[in-house]
C-alpha cells in the first residue's frame, strides 16, 4: 500500500513535465490522455485494494522519509521565493510579507525548535478513500475534457492570447499530486507543503490569460488564499510550541478531550487556526471574492480547482476535524459562517445571469452547506457534508464542463441566450440538466443530503444550533430552488433559432456522458454507500454508528428514480414514430401561425420575449455582497477574540 500511495502522490509531479515541454498538439494531447487515464486507474485501484484489506486505517511513511522532509523544506522556501518575484513583478509586494512570514515561521521551527518525536507523516482511511477518488476520477475527467476546450479556446474563440496550453495541462497534475500529498498527510508540516501549492497552482491557472482582469484576480485569489497558509503556520507554531507534536490526529484529539472547559481554550487555540484556513480555502464569506473572480480563468480551470476538488481541500480539513468541533466556540464560529454563507449566496446567485457566476455562487453557497454541517460535529451531520462533498464534486463537475461547451459553441454563457437550448443542443441540454437536476432534484444525493443535515439539526439538544442552522437552510433552500428552475425553465422553452453545428469535441463528451453516468450510479448506490462507507467513516471519526437513512427513505428514492428516468424513457418509446399535431401557443394576442409571433390588442405586431426575473433591486450584488463580508467579518473576528484570547 505505501508503493501505491507513493505513486499516487508522485507520479502526477513527474508527469506534469511531459506536457510542459511537448509543444506538439496531437503528441501532447496522447500524453495528458495517458497520465490522466493512469491516475484514474491508479486511483481506483488504490482504493479498491485498501478496501479489500479490510478497510483498516493505515499510518505510514514514503519511503526515504528524511529526503521527502528535505524537498518539503525546499519546496516551502521555493513557493516563498516564487510568491516574492511574482508580488514584485505585478507591484504587488506587500502580498508576498504574507508568504514570508508563514513560511520563514514553519522553516524556522523546524531548524531552531524542540526536537519532536518522529511519527508517521501520512494516514489513509475511509475519509481519504473518498478524497482519492473524487481527486482521481472526477480530477482526471476534467483534465480529459481540457485537452479539447483548451484545443477550441486558442485555436477559434480566443486567436488573441498566447497558446500556453503547455503550461495549462502541466499545471492540472501538479494539482493533482498536491491534492493527493494533502489528503494523505496527517503531519501539518507536510500537509502546509501540499496546501501551499494548490494556492500557488490556482494563482498561477486564474493569471493564465494575463490580462488585467485575470492578474488583478490571481492575486485576491492568492492573499485569500495565503491568509490560510497563515492560519496552518499558526496551528503549526502552536502545536510545537504548546503541545510538542505536528500531527493533526494528537491535535484533534487533545481538543476532544480537554476543550470543552473554560479555562482549556488552549487545546482549541490549533483547531482554530485549522478551521480558519478551512474556510478561506472553501470560500466562505468574507473570503468569497477570490472564487468569483477565478471565474475569470478557462472553464477546465472553474471546474477542477475552483469547484469539484481545489475548494475541497477546505471542507475536507474541516470534516477531519469537526470531531474537535462539536458543541464549542470554534464550531459555533465554523456552523455560523457556513450556514450564513448558504443563504447569502443562494440569495445572490438569483441576481445574475452569467452562467458561470450563478455556478460560482452555488458552489459557495453549496461549500457553505457542508462547512455549516461540520461546524456542527454530529454523526448525522457529517454524514450528510460527506454525501454533499461526492455529489457536489460530480455534479458541478459536470455543470462548469457544459457550461464552458455551449460558450465555445454558441459564444455566450448567459443563462438568458440559453433560451430553447434542447432544441437547438439536445446532447448538451440533455448533460446540462441532468446537473442541475443532481443540485436540488430528489433523488439525487444533493438533495437528500441536505434532507439529512436539516433533520439533524432539528435534533440536536442544542437550541442555538437548532434554530440558526434550520432557518439557514430552508431559506437557503428556497433560493436555491427559485435559481435553479429558472434556468431549467429556459433550457425547455421554445425557440425561434434552428439547429446549428455543435463545436463541442468528442473527448468534451467523453467527460461529460461519464459525469452524468456516474451521476445516476450514485442514486442507485447510495445505500450502499451508506452502508458501507459513510457508516465505517463515522465509527472511525465518533466510534459510534447512527442510521441516517432509513428502509422507507431508500424505498421512496426508488420510487423517486422510477419517476425521474423510467417513465419518461418508456413515454419515448411508446411515443416514438407517432405522428404528433403542434398547437400553437397562446400569447395574448392573436396568432400568426407560428409560437415566436402575434398580434396585440391593439393591432401592433409582437415578437414573443421570455426573460427571467433576477431582483438585482432586492438581492443584487451592490445591495447584499458588502453587507455579506461584513457580517461573516464580525463573527470570524468575535469568535477568533474569544478563542485567542482564552487561550493566552
Amino acid at each position: 500500500m505505501e508503493m501505491l500511495v507513493t505513486a499516487l502522490i508522485c507520479l502526477p509531479f513527474l508527469w506534469a513535465i511531459l506536457p510542459a515541454v511537448i509543444h506538439n498538439s496531437k503528441c501532447r494531447a496522447f500524453f495528458v490522455y495517458l497520465g490522466c487515464g493512469i491516475v484514474i486507474v491508479l486511483s481506483v485501484f488504490t482504493a479498491v485494494q485498501w478496501y479489500l484489506a479490510g478497510g483498516q486505517t493505515l499510518d505510514f511513511d514514503l519511503p526515504y522519509r528524511e529526503a521527502f522532509d528535505g524537498v518539503i523544506l525546499f519546496g516551502d522556501l521555493f513557493l516563498m521565493c516564487l510568491i516574492t518575484y511574482l508580488s514584485f513583478k505585478y507591484k504587488k509586494g506587500v502580498i508576498s510579507l504574507l508568504a514570508i512570514v508563514q513560511t520563514l515561521l514553519v522553516a524556522g521551527l523546524e531548524f531552531f525548535g524542540p526536537e519532536l518525536e518522529e511519527l508517521p507523516a501520512l494516514r489513509f482511511d475511509w475519509l481519504t478513500l473518498v478524497m482519492i477518488l473524487i481527486i482521481g476520477v472526477v480530477g482526471s475527467l476534467i483534465g480529459i475534457y481540457a485537452v479539447g476546450y483548451m484545443h477550441g479556446y486558442h485555436i477559434h474563440h480566443h486567436k488573441e492570447l498566447t497558446d500556453r496550453r503547455s503550461f495549462f495541462l502541466a499545471m492540472i497534475f501538479v494539482f493533482f499530486g498536491a491534492m493527493f500529498g494533502l489528503v494523505f498527510s496527517q503531519s501539518l508540516i507536510w500537509m502546509y507543503f501540499f496546501w501551499e501549492i494548490t494556492s500557488v497552482t490556482s494563482f498561477l491557472l486564474i493569471g493564465y490569460t494575463r490580462s488585467d482582469e485575470a492578474i488583478n484576480n490571481s492575486f485576491k485569489a492568492l492573499w485569500m488564499n495565503l491568509l490560510g497558509g497563515c492560519g496552518i503556520a499558526a496551528a503549526i507554531a502552536v502545536g510545537i510550541l504548546a503541545f510538542n507534536t505536528v500531527n493533526l490526529y494528537d491535535i484533534i484529539n487533545l481538543a476532544i478531550e480537554h476543550g470543552t472547559g473554560a479555562h482549556t481554550l488552549i487545546f482549541l487555540l490549533p483547531i482554530a487556526c485549522l478551521a480558519f484556513a478551512a474556510l478561506t480555502k472553501s470560500a466562505q464569506f468574507p473570503f468569497s471574492g477570490w472564487l468569483l473572480g477565478a471565474m475569470v480563468a478557462p472553464t477546465p480551470s472553474s471546474a477542477l480547482l475552483h469547484s469539484a476538488t481545489m475548494v475541497k481541500a477546505g471542507v475536507y480539513l474541516l470534516i477531519r476535524i469537526s470531531a474537535a468541533m462539536a458543541d464549542n466556540y470554534v464550531g459555533n464560529m465554523v456552523a455560523l459562517i457556513g450556514g450564513f454563507t448558504f443563504l447569502a449566496a443562494s440569495c445572490l446567485a438569483i441576481s445574475v445571469s452569467d452562467g458561470k457566476k450563478v455556478l460560482a455562487y452555488s458552489t459557495i453557497s453549496n461549500l457553505g452547506l457542508i462547512v455549516a454541517c461540520t461546524g456542527c460535529g454530529y454523526e448525522e451531520t457529517i454524514w450528510a457534508a460527506v454525501f454533499l462533498v461526492i455529489f457536489h464534486a460530480v455534479s458541478k463537475s459536470m455543470l462548469f464542463q457544459c457550461v464552458g461547451a455551449i460558450e465555445n459553441t454558441t459564444g455566450s454563457r448567459d443563462v438568458e441566450d440559453m433560451q430553447g437550448l434542447m432544441a437547438i443542443f439536445p446532447k448538451l441540454a440533455v448533460i446540462l440538466m441532468i446537473g442541475i437536476a443532481g443540485m436540488f432534484l430528489a433523488p439525487f444525493g444533493m438533495l437528500i443530503s441536505k434532507w439529512a443535515a436539516l433533520k439533524a439539526f432539528i435534533d440536536t439538544s442544542s437550541v442555538y444550533v437548532s434554530s440558526l442552522m434550520v432557518l439557514f437552510i430552508c431559506f437557503g433552500s428556497a433560493t436555491t430552488m427559485f435559481y435553479w428552475t429558472k434556468w431549467l425553465s429556459k433550457i425547455l422553452g421554445a425557440s425561434p433559432k434552428e439547429k446549428s453545428r455543435d463545436l463541442t469535441k468528442k473527448n468534451e463528451y467523453i467527460s461529460m456522458f461519464f459525469h452524468a453516468f456516474m451521476m445516476v450510479a450514485l442514486i442507485l448506490g447510495f445505500p450502499w454507500l451508506s452502508e458501507n462507507v459513510l457508516k465505517p467513516l463515522s465509527e472511525d471519526m465518533f466510534g459510534t454508528v447512527k442510521q441516517v437513512i432509513s428502509y422507507q427513505n431508500i424505498i421512496i428514492m426508488i420510487v423517486l428514480l422510477v419517476g425521474v428516468f423510467v417513465i419518461p424513457c418508456i413515454n419515448y418509446l411508446m411515443t416514438k414514430g407517432t405522428k404528433a399535431k403542434q398547437v400553437i401557443t397562446y400569447m395574448g394576442g392573436a396568432n400568426v401561425g407560428d409560437n415566436f409571433n402575434f398580434v396585440s390588442a391593439t393591432g401592433d405586431p409582437k415578437e414573443m420575449h421570455i426573460a427571467n426575473f433576477y431582483m438585482e433591486d432586492i438581492m443584487g450584488e451592490k445591495k447584499l455582497f458588502t453587507p455579506a463580508i461584513m457580517i461573516s467579518t464580525f463573527i470570524i473576528i468575535v469568535y477568533m477574540i474569544i478563542v485567542v484570547g482564552g487561550a493566552f
